[in-house]
């Protein structure tokens, strides 16, 4: 197939994100569609509650409704998400779903991108955007899992460490 599968946002039924995630596993499953629905996600986060003085930490759904789905869209496809019990449409203008762009992609954490570097702790390095754009600094510690890098520069005639997204920063000629 030509096509390559994209993010579509699916709106549900407040508290029936997880359920109609399931639903549409097993659907892929017993319908062998895997080929167009290549994942599903229900975005979550770990969050501390403090509840009769006592602290624990809960899992939250970041967009409560709301599921996304990694797919090809095609008649068939669509057609099953659509008749999925507890889906009421999908996200974009009248009936056509709109895939999300690259960037909304990255700013919803749903696709993690693995970044090769070219350093590591104890090299020189410039940061290039953001900030501190211009500002060489030594890197500390790098953390491709979360990308980050840990750099300290020098601000102000202190040393400073400062953590920047790993594409912020580059060897230092």
């Amino acid at each position: 197939m030509s096509e390559t599968a994209k993010w579509y946002v699916i709106h549900t039924y407040s508290g029936y994100e997880n359920k109609v995630a399931k639903s549409i596993e097993t659907v892929v499953e017993n319908q062998n569609l895997q080929e167009l629905i290549e994942e599903i996600r229900v975005p979550t986060e770990k969050v501390v509650e403090v509840k009769d003085n006592k602290k624990r930490e809960v899992e939250r759904k970041i967009f409560p409704g709301y599921v996304i789905v990694k797919m090809i869209l095609t008649d068939d496809s669509w057609y099953v998400i659509r008749n999925i019990r507890g889906v009421t449409g999908f996200v974009g203008p009248g009936s056509k779903p709109v895939p999300l762009t690259e960037k909304e992609v990255q700013a919803l954490g749903v696709e993690t991108v693995h970044v090769e570097v070219n350093y590591a702790a104890g090299d020189t390095v410039k940061v290039v955007s953001g900030p501190l754009e211009g500002f060489v600094g030594v890197v500390e510690s790098v953390e491709t899992e979360k990308n980050l890098v840990a750099v300290t520069v020098s601000m102000f005639g202190r040393d400073t460490l400062v953590e920047l997204e790993l594409n912020q920063v580059v060897i230092s000629a």
